[in-house]
Formats: structure tokens, sequence, C-alpha cells
């Protein structure tokens, strides 16, 4: 809780500050509710016509607003109404930049009238801007509940640019892609090679593929097509690239995925490792500061123990590649207590439990818990539950494939996130794509089989995850306080 400083407290020379770090979801915002929207000021945009995004320069009257998020919410406070601001601007603002904005109590008037000296400065020392406030400070005291403001969903997909970006400097990995010989399928491969995201090696029916090809306006050039007579023995050709050493990554095209992994599954000649196969959804979700992993939601229907212990390692391994050190996987049930006539909460116990005992490595793992109190700290709160992982879960099991895709669907559909997928569990990553998937989807997918690929060659991650920064404010307290 907060209070306000009403006019006969308020004293000649004491200040408040807060700090704000400019976040591209801050010029967003920002762009919305005055309506300016210079491109000069927007992210992502190559305002300049050169070929690259442009780094943005924050709205002056976007710092100028900061002031009065210091004489509404610390000095005078809640009550208090303006008269006048004057401002110089006197240096821009990019993203990234911490900002401290001060405001100094210079002169009291009559009718509870208040100058302060307002400044905006930069952590490096350099003045944004300065200027003066004439307000009118509240007579009467005002108590108030300081995180009441209800947050601001942006849709804007942060986590997945940020991993394309990352990847930028590895060479493509090279790619078995099986049986492109359809507009969609072909396009997406096409589409990762140009961004220099996987060299493919095309392995099905020739001619269908060059048909493809030239019904996309597409030159394949000098990529490799391997001509075969079926989509069994494009799988087959696919996998056997991997043990000859030339593909390090599979991708599905337009075959059932059931061909593909009847051969990948193989005892002799496939590619097992002693682990069960599953399927990591990786999920871009505005507002969320992190990505979120969904498991299994497109091959194991109804897994048992045995297979969810996988299914968990696996999602953990995802993570970790992702660069996330110890991902919190939350088990998945409809309530978060365990209940012998539900089976799911049975094995959530026994997961977390296999985790504590280090027969799960990597990760903290947790549950039984219900959605919501897996990725919402109030949820959990309410509820009583005390754990490392409720309310902070980077990893979503699913107690079987419906429930796991319909959660994914959901949140596709319903909350505009951007989904990836990726197969793991076998000694190279399998990129299966469908063919509701738009560009992005399919590039991303291609990213996540770069990432895993360099976490399972070189075991590291690229790079620590590290969330995109975020407002924050620090009070200074008023002289003589």
């Amino acid at each position: 809780m907060a209070q306000n400083r009403i006019y006969d407290e308020i004293t000649i020379g004491e200040t408040a500050s807060l700090t704000r770090i400019l976040t591209a979801n801050d010029l967003f915002v920002f762009a919305h509710a005055s309506g300016n929207i210079n491109p000069v000021h927007i992210p992502d945009i190559d305002w300049t016509g050169d070929g690259e995004k442009d780094d943005p320069v924050a709205p002056s009257m976007w710092v100028g607003s900061l002031i009065s998020s210091v004489l509404g919410n610390v000095l005078p406070g809640p009550g208090t109404a303006y008269r006048k601001q004057t401002f110089n601007f006197r240096a821009p603002v990019h993203l990234g930049d911490k900002l401290t904005v001060s405001a100094t109590v210079s002169a009291k008037e009559a009718d509870g009238v208040v100058r302060l000296d307002t400044r905006v400065t930069r952590s490096d020392g350099t003045v944004i801007a300065d200027g003066e406030a004439v307000v009118v400070a509240p007579s009467t005291r005002i108590t108030f509940d300081a995180s009441a403001l209800p947050g601001i969903l942006v849709e804007r997909h942060q986590h997945f640019d940020r991993l394309n970006e990352l990847v930028r400097p590895l060479p493509p990995l090279p790619v078995a892609v099986v049986a492109p010989d359809d507009a969609n399928s072909l396009g997406g491969a096409l589409l990762a090679a140009r961004e220099s995201l996987i060299a493919p090696i095309l392995i099905g029916n020739a001619a269908a593929i060059e048909a493809a090809a030239n019904s996309l306006g597409e030159d394949l050039g000098e990529i490799e097509i391997i001509d075969v007579a079926s989509d069994e023995q494009a799988a087959a050709k696919g996998v056997a690239l991997v043990h000859e050493g030339r593909a390090r990554a599979l991708m599905k095209g337009h075959l059932h995925t059931d061909v593909l992994l009847g051969h990948i599954v193989k005892r002799d000649g496939g590619l097992r490792t002693g682990k069960r196969l599953s399927h990591c959804f990786v999920m871009d979700i505005p507002g969320r500061p992190s990505p979120v992993i969904i498991s299994d939601a497109a091959i194991n229907i109804a897994p048992d123990l045995a297979a969810k212990v996988d299914i968990v390692q696996n999602a953990i391994d995802m993570g970790r590649a992702l660069g996330i050190a110890t991902p919190k996987v939350g088990i998945l049930s409809a309530i978060e207590t365990v209940n012998p006539a539900m089976p799911s909460t049975l094995d959530a116990a026994v997961l977390s439990k296999m985790a504590e005992r280090g027969q799960i490595t990597g990760g903290i793992v947790d549950g039984p818990l219900a959605m919501d109190n897996a990725i919402d700290v109030q949820a959990a709160k309410t509820k009583g539950i005390t754990s490392l992982v409720a309310g902070h879960a980077d990893v979503l099991i699913a107690p079987n494939l419906e429930a796991g895709n319909m959660l994914a669907k959901e949140l596709t559909f319903i909350a505009h996130a951007e989904a990836a997928g990726l197969v793991v569990g076998a000694s190279v990553p399998v990129i299966l794509t469908s063919r509701a998937d738009d560009a992005r989807a399919r590039l991303a997918s291609c990213t996540l089989a770069l990432l895993y690929d360099h976490w399972r060659r070189n075991g590291t991650a690229l790079a620590p995850f590290e969330p995109e920064g975020t407002a924050h404010r620090e009070i200074v307290p008023e002289a003589g306080q």
C-alpha cells in the first residue's frame, strides 16, 4: 500500500524519483494510446529504407509522460492536479535505456499550489529532459494499492524474434526433407534455406518436387534432389542420410507422420536413443516473460508413467536448448491435489518424486497442478500452493495428447500465441510441419532444430535465456522522512 503527501506535509527541497527501462511494448502501447504512429517511434520497422530494421526512438511526449508518474504516484501523489508543465527535450531515448525520473519541490504557493523542478536522466548521467511542473497538491490523505492496475496484453511475439536472431551466426543445419512434393512442404523448406537456417536435401519423387517448385515459381538451382519412388523409400533414405553423417535433422514433407516416425523408431537402422520420442510445442505467448513448452500434443496418445518420464525429460532438454538453465515443469491435471480416482494426479505425484530422486534431471518438476496455478502466481497463492514451479512453469506436461493438443490450439487461436514444434528423443531433431503452419511457424520450427542440435553437440545452450527488460520503479524517500 502507498499513500500521498498532502500540501501541509510537503517541504521545499524534498524529492522523489522513479526508474523506468524503455521496452518495445512501451512504444506499442504509447502509439495506440496517443495515435502517433510515426514509424521512427515503432519497433521492427525499416523506416530508412536500407533493408534493415531501425532502432526506434521514444517519442518525446512518452518521456514527458513519465513525469506524471512521479507526481501522481509519489510526490505529491494521488489527488494531485496538474496546472502546468514545461519541457526542454535534450537527448533521444532508445530501447533498453534506463531512465531516472525525478521531481524536486522548489516552491509552495497559495491555494495548495506547489512548484517542482522535473528532470529525466539516463543511467550514464545524460539529461534527457528537464522543466517545471505546477500542481495543486491534495489536501486529504489517500491510501491506495499500487499494484491494483490491470496488466495490458500486447500482441507481440518477441521470443521467436530473439531466437531467430540468436541462430543467425550458426551455419545452416543439414536437413533431410522427406517427400516435399507439394507447395506447402517444399515452400517451407525453401524459405528456411533462404534464411540460412537449413541446408536441405530433398528426398522424394523428383518430378513431383519439380512440379511443386514450378507452382511456387521457385528455381531449385543447386539444391540436391534424391529421386525415390515412394514415401516409404523417402523416409528410409532420410534416416540413412543421418547415419551417413550427411544430415543432422529430418523434416517432414507431404507424407503421413506415421510413415516417417516408423522408420525413425525401427530397432535396426532407426534413430532410437533408448528414450521414447515426444513432440514439444514451443509457444510464444504475448504477455508471457518466456516461451512456454507444451508436451505431448502430437505423438503419444495416452502415455503411461514410463512414457511420461521420457516426455518430461525431453521437454526439459528442449527448455535447456532454448537457454532456460533449469526449466520449471508443471505436470497438469484438472486439480492440484492427488486423487486416486484421477490417474493423472497419481502420475504427476510420482514424476515429481522421481525428479527429486534424480531419475529426471535438469529441471524442477511439480504436480499435480491445474492450469491456472501452474502459470499464474496469484492463483497459486489463492490455493495455498507452496512450490518453485507453481505460477512460474516454463513447461506444461499434459495428461494425454487430446488435452495437450487442445491446450496448444487454444493458446494459438484464442491467446494469439505463435507455435513451433519439434520431435525430440531421437538421435537428431525431427521438424514436423503442418499444412496450417504459416511462414513464421515454419521458420521458428527450423530455429528450434538448430538450437537443439547445437545443445546436443556442445552440451550447452547457444545463450542463456534473458527475458526482455521490463519497467519497474524505485522510490526515493522524501526529505525529512
